[in-house]
């Protein structure tokens, strides 16, 4: 049986009203037997098709964010890793440092759960609507190096310029080819295009020190890294490592 064409459910979709059209009958089938008042019935529509609507835009953010994995606060052992105040990730978790443009910054060794907290603000902030975009050190001055090479460096320094907040993670992880200065100097842009313009939260397991080694010129990086701390909340993240915690755990005797 065809169907009309001007029927309510292709109104509805015609509008862009999809998840309202999909849940229309129910909703009308709950309404008779509960004799719910239409404009209680229209409230719980509508509020239907926000909710969709805003779960659709936070799927968006995060596909656009390239975020490899989907980190949620709630599942950070904060017991274990007793040398982080969960206060104080409670609060940038409203990210209100975002919206004052300031950076942070999370320091310490290897495995005590930075990249996890980065990654859980990060797609809180896809999730309230920011622009944002994740990316390792390693794999951005990549990125802006091919640029230099083939002249595309403006429009691939954009992509690092342009959200409201960038997680620049792993920095100091991966040893990088250090034939010239340019890992220094392409790395400043980004730092540099981004002062008190976006927010840039950056982890790291080096100290500040060894960031112009790692970056093969402690000239520039010393620029660089007065813009990356002022105006920027640092963490130091001191603890034992998760990973190794959980290795012993998996290779104990039974």
């Amino acid at each position: 049986m065809n169907r009309c064409p001007d029927s309510l459910h292709d109104l509805l979709r015609d509008l862009g009203l999809h998840r309202i059209a999909a849940v229309l009958d129910e909703e009308l089938g709950q309404a008779a037997i509960q004799a719910i008042p239409t404009t209680e019935l229209l409230r719980r529509l509508l509020r239907q098709e926000i909710d969709a609507r805003t779960e659709r835009r936070a799927e968006r953010r995060i596909k656009e964010a390239r975020l490899p994995e989907r980190k949620l606060l709630d599942d950070f052992d904060f017991e274990f890793q007793a040398g982080i105040d969960k206060t104080q990730i409670m609060e940038l978790a409203t990210l209100d440092f975002a919206r004052r443009k300031q950076g942070l910054v999370l320091a310490g060794n290897s495995g005590t759960g930075k990249s996890h907290l980065a990654k859980a603000l990060l797609l809180i902030g896809c999730r309230q609507n920011f622009r944002c975009r994740y990316t390792t050190a390693a794999q951005m001055l990549k990125e802006l190096l091919a640029g230099l090479a083939d002249n595309s460096l403006d429009s691939k320094l954009k992509r690092f310029l342009a959200p409201e907040i960038l997680l620049i993670d792993e920095v100091g992880f991966d040893r990088l080819e250090q034939h010239d200065a340019a890992n220094a100097s392409l790395f400043h842009k980004v730092i540099d295009g981004r002062y008190c313009k976006g927010s840039t939260i950056i982890t790291t397991n080096i100290d500040f020190k060894q960031l112009g080694d790692y970056l093969g010129d402690p000239v520039i990086t010393t620029a660089t890294v007065d813009r990356m701390i002022h105006h920027s909340i640092i963490l130091t993240v001191k603890g034992p490592s998760w990973r190794l915690h959980q290795s012993r755990q998996l290779n104990a005797p039974k």
